[in-house]
Parts: structure tokens; sequence; C-alpha cells
């Protein structure tokens, strides 16, 4: 099985929950992460276990390793922490991770939150944007590097004094953060299994791709400047796919994920704010809250033309798998589901958002235990 798992719409979908199911279908399964990166806030509930993935896949607590690819960034502190709280529920997380996948270092962190400060174009602050305009820059700390202490150190000192322009730090606080920045990395290459530019050793899984944010925020089709720095459709997948032999595409199931309302964190344009929304239940357990950097968590009436241009902007770089669709958080909203078309404000049976699409398999989830 190869299937890949995106998003429609401004992330928050449901795409972890998704790729937990599939994990849960899979006797073999393997999460790859093929874009983003430790910016990801993807929850999953399994019996009493529940956790909000950002440096692993959302298959972990059903023991599916990870694989984070070239595309993505890395961030070793968080895998230290997130892999520390997993070890807590009792879960033995695996992480493989590509030699080429990019580094984000405490420099990139404090950047991305001056940044915000000023911009506002709404971030995580965790340092992801930073981290690949840094690469972009030719400024490279890869996960290669950090098997070679000298090489790392190096390196990252070039980039915090003649890329962001640091001096060294004479603050005891500023000089923890790099001391334990420099643990992580350590433990993180004790602990993680690298993989070079072949992945013939992950042919024997089933693979499945999991998505971060959604397309609505893709860097070449979304809301400039209210992007992510990423191909958050499944170009990189389909990249992944061909260059490595794992599959053939028409026989690939591409999963697009959408609650049955829109939602959006933070700032920039979203459609239908104007109409009322009072018909949708609150989920107790949302994990989206009016906090942290990326500000308030915004819903409003589901658009299938946004719907409709997600996926024919993914066509284009994914014109051959099996398409089909998954709805999320139906049992916050009516049987009949507002939407709009052209402007105008109707209803249609939940089950049947697909159809309007264009695309007739659908999956249908109900769960009340949170989304991502």
């Amino acid at each position: 099985m190869i299937a890949i798992v995106v998003g429609m719409s401004f992330g928050d979908e449901g795409k972890g929950a998704f790729v937990n199911y599939l994990c849960s279908q899979s006797k073999n399964p393997l999460v790859v992460r093929f874009n983003g990166g430790h910016q990801a806030g993807h929850t999953v509930v399994v019996g009493e276990k529940r956790h909000i993935f950002s440096n692993f896949g959302s298959g972990t607590l059903l023991g599916a390793p990870t694989f984070w690819s070239e595309y993505c960034t890395v961030n070793p502190v968080g895998v230290q922490k997130e892999g520390a709280v997993l070890k807590g529920l009792g879960v033995e997380p695996r992480l493989m991770l590509s030699e080429n996948a990019m580094v984000t270092t405490p420099f990139d962190i404090l950047r991305n939150i001056k940044l915000d400060e000023v911009n506002r174009h709404g971030t995580v602050g965790v340092g992801f944007g930073t981290t690949l305009k840094r690469n972009e820059d030719f400024f490279h700390l890869y996960a290669r590097d950090l098997k070679y202490p000298k090489i790392r150190d190096a390196k990252l000192k070039l980039l915090q004094e003649k890329y962001y322009g640091y001096v060294t730090p004479d603050n005891s606080k500023t000089k923890k953060i790099i001391e334990d920045f420099i643990v992580a990395c350590d433990e993180l290459v004790k602990n993680v299994e690298f993989i070079d530019s072949r992945l013939d050793n992950l042919s024997s899984y089933d693979v499945i791709f999991e998505g971060g944010q959604g397309i609505m925020l893709d860097m070449d089709y979304g809301f400039f400047p209210h992007v992510t720095r990423s191909n958050t459709t499944s170009k990189n997948a389909i990249e992944i796919i061909r260059k490595h032999n794992l599959g053939c595409e028409p026989y690939v199931k591409t999963y697009y994920v959408t609650r049955a309302y829109q939602t959006r964190h933070g700032n920039g344009p979203m459609t239908n704010e104007d109409l009322n929304i009072d018909y949708i239940k609150i989920n107790p357990l949302e994990t989206n809250v009016n906090d942290g950097w990326q500000g308030n968590f915004r819903r409003s009436v589901l658009d299938l033309d946004l719907l409709q241009y997600a996926v024919d902007c993914d066509k284009y770089h994914n014109p051959a798998s099996h398409k089909n669709i998954v709805v999320t958080c139906l049992d916050q909203v009516p049987e009949f589901v507002p939407v709009t078309r052209n402007n105008e404000l109707f209803n249609v049976e939940g089950k049947s958002i697909g159809s309007c699409l264009g695309i007739h398999r659908q999956f249908c989830s109900y769960s009340d235990k949170g989304v991502d």
C-alpha cells in the first residue's frame, strides 16, 4: 500500500487522525513526512493515550516508525523533548532520518519570533520558515552534519556569526540554550537511523505519506504572504515515489482531508467569515486555541470552490493516483452541512461532499476525540 494524506484547506483538517487510522489498517506501516517539519501539530487519540505529534509521525502510538525526508526540517531539541513525552506514555518511538534533512537551530527560532513580531504573517514560532530561508541562502546545516561534531560546530558558528550576526553570547541563559542544542544533537545521532539517498530498505513497508498543513497554505498556490515555505500539495510525495520506484502511481491512493467547515489559525484570507456559524458544535477536546504565535483560531462555512481549487492544484503534480476525500468533524455539524459554491449558500448531506467535487470515494469521520 502507498497512501498520500494531504490537507485541502489551511491546516488543522484532521490529517493526523486519518494517518493513524491508515496505520491501524496496515500490518507493516511506515509514516513518511514529506513536507513541512517540526511545526506540525497533529493530534491522535488511541485508547486513553492522546498526543500532539510534531517531531514524529502520527502512527507512532500504534508502533509505526517514521521516516523524515529531505524536504523536512528537524529540530533535535524538539525530538528529544517529544521522545521523552512519548516514552512517558509507554511508547518507544522509532525515527529514521534522511541525511539531508534540514536542521533547525536556536538561532533560527529566535529570528522566526522576532520577524513575526513585525510581520504577523502567522507562524508557530519554532523556526521552520527561517530554517528554509537560511538554507536557500546556502548556510546549510544538514542532519548528516550532526554525525561529525567538528563540522557541526563549525557550521553552527558560521551561521550564528556570519548569517544571523550574533557574537559569541555572554548571557548564561543563551549559552545554556546552545549547550542544550548540542546535547540534543548528540542524542539524536545515537537514537535515530540515518537513511542515505536510496530508500530500498523501506520497500517492505506500507508507506503512508503524512502531509503537513494544507494546500491553501502552499507557497506556490496559497495567499502570499500568509503561506508556509513548503509545498503542501502531494508534489514532494510523488517525487519521492518516482525517484525511488516505490510503486506505480495509478495504484497510489491520495486522501484529501477537510473538516466539515473551514478553519484557519492566525492571519490571512478566509472566505465566508460573514456567514452564521452557530450550527458548528465546539469540540471540548479541540487542540487549537486562541493563543500562541499563530493568533486566533477561526471558523467559517465550508467553501466548495476552495476545495475544488485545492484538488485542481494538486492534480498538476499528482495526475494519476486514485483520489479519495476524507471529511472530519461531521459530529460537530448537522446532517445536511451548510456550504457555499459560487457565493451561493446551500445545504448538502455530509456524506455527499466528495461527489460535489467529482470525488466519489469518501471517508467520513464522526470522532469526538479531537483533530489535528
